[in-house]
């Protein structure tokens, strides 16, 4: 009965966590969606201009100078009014920040299970156990070493996260199109892996 109220609290806890990632890529509160959007933004630019320990510590600095004005400020209001309001940040220190062990395994077994599963196709891609796939995985390889030597893993980065709160958008806005588009590019691709396969001895996957 306790095993089931647990799992019912996760599925909720998820599906809330899910719906609020949902809501931000599709811009359902502008201003949160815009100040998520812009503080990635910035940090994803301040890394291209400096190394990660210089970001890091000016973030620490900057957040250490807004606590600690914000606590003398605190501070010297209440001896002026004289008053006992206690810590400003009292909510704060007295909330429970530490993962609990559900929590620790529920993450260790996704991450294994992700883990597991990406070597597993890895080894099915590397080894030809479908030569199709195999292809189409060497020519993705062979794409991204362009990708790469046009782009650095940082700016790859910055273009990911712009596309995360564009994308969702203007297809939310033009699905019929881009649907209808991507189903024809989809048909030319099919068409063309059958062909392949008809080619290549070996290429045709196995019946089911």
């Amino acid at each position: 009965m306790q095993a089931t109220a647990d799992m019912t609290k996760k599925e909720c806890s998820w599906s809330s966590w899910k719906g609020q990632a949902i809501d931000l890529l599709y811009w359902r509160n502008v201003k949160q969606s815009g100040a998520v959007f812009s503080s990635v933004l910035l940090l994803l630019f301040s890394l291209t201009q400096f190394s990660v320990v210089s970001v890091g510590a000016y973030l620490a600095l900057a957040a250490l100078s807004a606590t600690i004005s914000f606590r003398i400020y605190k501070s010297v209001l209440q001896a002026v009014q004289k008053t006992d309001e206690g810590h400003p940040f009292k909510g704060y220190l007295e909330m429970e920040i530490a993962l609990s062990q559900d929590q620790i395994s529920k993450y260790a077994d996704k991450i294994l299970l992700y883990s597991n599963t990406c070597m597993k196709e890895l080894r099915r891609l590397f080894l030809v156990q479908d030569l199709v796939d195999s292809l189409k995985f060497a020519v993705l390889m062979w794409l991204l070493t362009y990708v790469g030597a046009l782009f650095n893993g940082l700016t790859l980065l910055i273009l990911a996260v712009v596309s995360m709160f564009t994308l969702p958008v203007v297809y939310e806005k033009h699905q019929a199109q881009i649907d209808q588009y991507v189903g024809l590019i989809r048909t030319q691709v099919n068409s063309v892996v059958v062909k392949i396969q008809a080619k290549i001895p070996g290429a045709k996957r196995k019946e089911e």
